[in-house]
């Protein structure tokens, strides 16, 4: 279903869609109550306790459900269609808007497939072609994230041309990643770092290896700078806990300086016996992503929904789930116009079921932990246009249509078009 603008005929409606009685979560505005949502020309129209059904072309009841801003994604792998076997630049990567709106996706950030050399044949390939709205961290390595030969060469890590790329392109990069190096040294992160200030943009970083002249202390203490965000942060891969069970004193005093922590749970970075005890300690990920790619998409992580139901299984509440899945990563990658449900704000929603029952969930390694709650996606919502509806919610029974029923051209049935609008029609009711 399309949703555009209304025309001259329906003067009297005021709102192209209208979600009515939902529990909106919107945690920029501190709502978290039962509540109408209208959209107008791809944008938030209205949110409030009642909205008259009759000023909107379309209503869709949506009591029961959970409406939220569209779910962002600041860990992705995106970079398909260039062949290259065994390459985040290439097969490893995965087209985004098959994964994304089924789960409530309407932003995802790929983590440095593409560096200033190939990042223009990302964007022409994947960016500019999706549904899905795709930004990009840059990768600090010119030839891009495609393996060892790749990204352990220092000589292809240039700050001036990333940042000089970053800065082309603004408007789609919006941050600087280093990421696998497992040489000696500090090169990769401080050249990250360098590119990252000139572009006045966060650096994220996915550390590699440990080494003992570069222990990830000293990088979540010394080396990031706030706002820097450390992905991966209960792999247990690199003193994500210290020797007692706790959790890395230096990651604490990281969090304090401003360093922010994300899941990025991948198919090889997420821990049951690192995260479970580090959320019981009280550190909670500032942001809930998922690297995927065709390694996690069907082994532990799977989607979106799957890691966001996790953190309900180890007792975050929903609230908490929504923030870290919607206005919390939008501000890391300084989009705050997205994350929301202000007035205004681009008309990206997801309106997701919360279902009881007994449900598993498994880590990077295979073990299991059991949970009752599941997340569900219902309807997805981006730029006010329908791009999802799992059970067809936004459209009628078939037997209330005129027989030989086709696209008709109606609001209430096929698309909100002006080109298609003839005489006008009164509002769904």
């Amino acid at each position: 279903m399309l949703l555009g603008l209304i025309p001259c005929g329906f003067s009297q409606t005021r709102y192209d869609l209208l979600l009515q009685g939902g529990r909106v979560i919107d945690p920029k505005n501190k709502i978290s109550a039962v509540r109408d949502l209208a959209i107008l020309n791809g944008r938030i129209a209205a949110v409030a306790e009642h909205l008259d059904p009759a000023a909107a072309v379309k209503t869709v009841n949506v009591s029961g459900l959970y409406v939220t801003p569209g779910l962002v994604d600041i860990h992705v792998h995106v970079f398909a269609g260039t062949g290259e076997r065994g390459s985040y630049a290439g097969d490893n990567s995965v087209y985004p808007d098959g994964f994304t709106f089924r789960v409530g996706v309407t932003t995802v950030a790929d983590a440095g497939c593409a560096g200033w050399r190939n990042f223009e044949d990302f964007k022409t390939r994947v960016i500019d072609r999706s549904q899905t709205r795709v930004l990009a961290f840059l990768n600090i390595v010119g030839a891009g994230m495609r393996g060892p030969k790749y990204e352990n060469n220092l000589e292809d890590m240039e700050a001036a041309p990333s940042a000089e790329m970053a800065l082309r392109h603004k408007d789609v990069i919006v941050g600087i990643k280093t990421a696998h190096y497992a040489g000696p040294g500090w090169g990769a992160v401080e050249r990250a770092v360098e590119a990252g200030a000139r572009a006045r943009i966060p650096v994220m970083v996915d550390f590699g290896e440990v080494r003992p002249e570069r222990p990830s202390s000293d990088l979540w203490t010394k080396k990031l700078r706030p706002g820097d965000i450390y992905t991966h942060c209960y792999s247990g891969l690199r003193n994500e806990l210290d020797d007692s069970g706790r959790v890395n004193p230096a990651m604490i005093e990281g969090r304090k300086r401003g360093v922010i922590f994300d899941v990025g749970h991948g198919g090889g970075s997420f821990a049951w016996r690192v995260a479970v005890p580090a959320i019981r300690e009280g550190f909670l990920p500032d942001s809930i992503s998922t690297d995927l790619h065709i390694g996690s998409m069907n082994a532990g992580m799977k989607d979106m929904l799957n890691v966001m139901s996790k953190f309900l299984a180890m007792g975050l509440s929903l609230d908490d789930v929504i923030l870290r899945s919607t206005w919390n990563p939008a501000r890391e990658i300084h989009r705050e116009e997205l994350g929301n449900l202000s007035v205004g704000a681009p008309g990206d929603v997801s309106v997701l079921r919360l279902e009881n029952g007994k449900f598993g969930y498994t880590d990077m390694y295979g073990a299991r932990l059991q949970g009752n709650q599941k997340l569900v996606c219902e309807l997805t919502i981006r730029d006010g246009k329908v791009v999802y509806d799992l059970n067809g919610i936004t459209r009628p029974d078939w037997d209330t249509l005129p027989k030989n029923y086709t696209q008709t051209g109606d609001p209430r049935w096929d698309a909100i078009s002006p080109a298609r609008r003839t005489t006008p029609r009164p509002p769904a009711q």
